[in-house]
């Protein structure tokens, strides 16, 4: 077998100073950020000339624009911005930790009473000769964890909210000294909000497991099945961050768009239009915190699933710390590759021109994958005996170091295709997105009929994608393969978080130029950030989807390990009725959260109708709009309309467990893990292509684009419709199901125990 090069102490000292490096190297961008001032105190640094090819001045200078003016404005819009999105998180967290307060007692009492809250120590589950802690302190430290996985779910979608509202409006201020700079400063907020996220997750589960050591000592085996409960932790205030943000924000942007763009005639972010505010808020509660808090649980449940296996495989038998920690190392590895991988766009490289904006963004993409394999390739050498066994169905399965680095190798890299499929599919550079945008000619009939079809057929190579390195990694390390290779997928999640959070950023930084009546010139670069940030924000879901559809199918075979199935055969009844449901249960909960966002809207759209129609002054520009009611709509609905699809989701495993037993539930698992992948990557994709076909539209970049008319022409509003339309798709029922998939895995695997020793009743009668 042999040993790791890696000695122990080597093992306790990297993975935290790898978290406390990232942490840093977030402040240290943070402050970078804070070097744009929002007071109108003048620059008069000579040597501010010749940096990103543009002189410094401001286009404002040239137009004779009072500068502090705008400047003072874009600090109001902000702090408005800022106040919605705060007020709306405590509101929504305040509900939510009540939720995680009741489900941990939940946690505590099911799994307590597996050995009826006996205090004495129980023969192992996998290997009976010894013996383990009893089934009381795992009840315990699962709840632990539980809470420990949510807070630190809450504190990541928070932190990104504060980072992305104070940064909007610094990106605007930047857009007068030209595109590059204005980039350079998205990009860095992203980044601060990337390594946070990736270092807090790590270091967090860190100190847990040796936080949990003191007690457990020996009992790997129980130690680790305790620590799943992070993961169903930062899943489940995922769930909640991304259904109440997605309402939230979708609510507003149909409302606004409607009214606004279709009925009023007025630009998209005008300051006449109520709903406005609301719209920028609800990019910083659903895109960012949502965003933040969904690839928190996809990281900690991959963690928690690989850590599971290895527990009970030769890794955990022999206490080999090093290989144990395998999957943390390569999370830390990923922190610096990502580090280096930023250091290109902000320091190494430098944006002069619009049209360089995507191609650097997919650059990171490039060279954070490439980097990251040969990183894996080092922690493979260096943290795994040449050869172990990996736990498979009851079996040791024999594995060599070198098969490990395989499987997270095609994680990684299917990972980057299916994020260079997406881009296709969803970007205006490529023909998919401009035949959707000239479908518009015969009104929107057409372009929601291109759009689905597009939708659709951008779901067979992610597939393909996800189905090979399924295959390579099951084939080479069972169950633990896949785990690993969900983990190489989202080894990068530095780099992937700050290029998704640039999106949003960039989105907002256009719309408080739109509203402090800056110049055109500076709403074109601030509206070319943004169409590349709406191609990011897709290849940010496509990760989140792909690596959901790894990390859950980890989880299953987690499960199933752990409930005793030896196998699952699809031909009993028990097991079939179980398929049929789980398929069904995707759409189930899109069908609430489209009808939520529908509903909403139309309040919103009748409120923004009515203060049209009753304020005075409102359309010439006189009077001021009341922006506040707009918030409390948006606040109030998706609050209220967040509870249905989160019950649905967190009930359905407790119910099919106690209910109809572990056969029933495998089934359910594995069928809503198969129909949630397709609709999630199709509903994701569709939304990002007709919001892309309507920019092209009215970016008029191109000779076909602007054959396709001006701003309020037919075309155009056949495209605002279509991109209505895609609105809930996007950025509400397509990515709250990649949680679906892996919240019902997470939470099965939690209360297996239970499920296993008192589940089935029905059956038992």
């Amino acid at each position: 077998m042999g040993a790791a090069l890696l000695p122990d102490l080597g093992t306790e000292i990297l993975i935290p100073v790898c978290a406390v490096i990232g942490i840093g190297f977030a402040l240290f961008q943070w402050l970078l950020v804070s070097k744009v001032k929002l007071s109108a105190a003048r620059d008069a640094s000579p040597n501010a000339a010749a940096k990103n090819g543009y002189n410094d001045y401001l286009i404002e200078e040239e137009e004779g624009i009072n500068d502090h003016n705008v400047v003072i404005k874009c600090a109001e819009i902000q702090s408005a911005i800022s106040e919605g999105a705060t007020s709306f998180l405590f509101t929504e967290y305040k509900y939510v930790g009540i939720f995680m307060v009741a489900f941990a007692i939940l946690i505590f009492l099911f799994l307590g009473s597996v050995q009826g809250f006996s205090t004495s120590h129980q023969p192992c589950t996998y290997d009976e000769s010894k013996m383990c802690k009893p089934a009381l302190a795992t009840a315990l430290f699962s709840t632990i964890s539980f809470l420990l996985g949510g807070v630190t779910s809450l504190v990541s979608g928070f932190l990104g909210m504060k980072i992305a509202t104070y940064a909007n409006a610094r990106t605007t201020l930047e857009a007068r000294k030209g595109v590059g700079k204005a980039f350079i400063t998205a990009f860095r907020s992203g980044a601060v909000m990337g390594f946070l996220l990736a270092a807090n997750g790590l270091l967090v589960l860190y100190i847990a497991i040796n936080v949990f050591k003191f007690y457990y000592g020996d009992d790997w085996e129980g130690l680790f099945e305790a620590i799943t409960g992070y993961g169903l932790g930062g899943s489940s205030m995922a769930l909640f961050g991304r259904v109440g943000g997605g309402i939230y924000t979708k609510a507003a942007d149909v409302g606004a768009d409607l009214v606004g763009k279709v009925e009023r005639n007025i630009p998209e972010d005008d300051p006449r239009n109520p709903a406005v505010i609301a719209d920028n808020v609800g990019d910083n509660v659903g895109d960012i915190a949502g965003m933040g808090s969904d690839l928190f649980g996809s990281y900690a449940e991959s963690s928690c699933a690989a850590l599971v296996v290895a527990s009970i495989s030769s890794f955990g038998v022999n206490h080999e710390l090093t290989a144990m920690l395998y999957p943390l190392i390569v999370s830390s590895v990923g922190i610096i590759v990502c580090l280096l991988t930023t250091l290109f766009a902000t320091d190494f490289f430098e944006i002069k021109a619009v049209k360089e904006i995507e191609p650097a963004l997919k650059k990171q993409l490039i060279i954070s994958t490439a980097l990251m394999t040969i990183g894996i390739a080092i922690v493979s050498w260096i943290a795994l005996p040449s050869s172990f066994t990996i736990f498979n169905f009851g079996v040791q399965k024999d594995v060599k170091n070198w098969q490990l680095f395989l499987c997270v190798a095609v994680g990684l890299w299917a990972g980057l295709i299916i994020g260079f499929v997406t881009e296709y599919f969803t970007s205006n550079a490529y023909s998919p997105v401009q035949d959707v945008a000239d479908s518009c000619r015969t009104g929107a009939a057409t372009n929601v009929i291109f759009g689905l079809a597009l939708g659709y057929k951008s779901v067979i190579i992610p597939i393909f994608a996800i189905a090979v390195s399924i295959f390579v990694s099951f084939s080479f390390a069972a169950m633990y393969g896949i785990a690993v290779a969900a983990l190489g997928m989202l080894s990068t999640i530095a780099t992937g978080l700050a290029i998704d959070a640039y999106g949003p950023i960039s989105d907002n930084a256009g719309g408080i130029a739109e509203m402090a009546g800056m110049s055109h010139r500076i709403r074109e670069r601030t509206d070319a950030l943004d169409a590349a940030g709406n191609t990011t924000a897709a290849i940010g879901k496509g990760f989140a989807i792909g690596s959901a559809a790894l990390v859950s199918l980890a989880l299953f075979g987690a499960f199933v390990s752990r409930a005793a199935i030896t196998t699952v055969d699809v031909l009993t009844p028990k097991v079939f009725i179980g398929l049929l449901v789980g398929a069904m249960l995707p759409y189930w909960f899109s069908a609430m959260t489209m009808k939520s966002v529908g509903s909403a809207a139309l309040k919103m759209v009748e409120e923004v109708r009515r203060q049209f129609n009753t304020i005075p002054g409102l359309m010439e520009g006189t009077a001021k709009p009341d922006y506040a009611t707009c918030v409390k709509i948006s606040t109030d609905a998706s609050i209220k309309e967040m509870i249905p699809p989160g019950a649905l989701v967190m009930l359905t495993p407790l119910i099919v467990g106690i209910f109809f037993g572990v056969e029933t539930l495998s089934g359910v698992l594995a069928g809503s893990l198969v129909s949630g992948v397709q609709i999630a990557i199709s509903a994701s994709n569709t939304g990002g292509a007709w919001d892309n076909a309507k920019k092209y539209i009215e970016a008029g970049a191109s000779e076909h684009a602007r054959s396709l008319g001006p701003k309020g022409s037919d075309c155009h509003k056949a495209a605002v419709i279509g991109d209505t339309i895609g609105d809930p798709l996007k950025d509400t029922s397509g990515p709250s199901l990649n949680i679906l998939i892996k919240l019902m895995a997470v939470e099965s695997l939690v209360f297996a125990p239970f499920f296993a020793t008192h589940g089935g009743l029905l059956f038992k009668i």
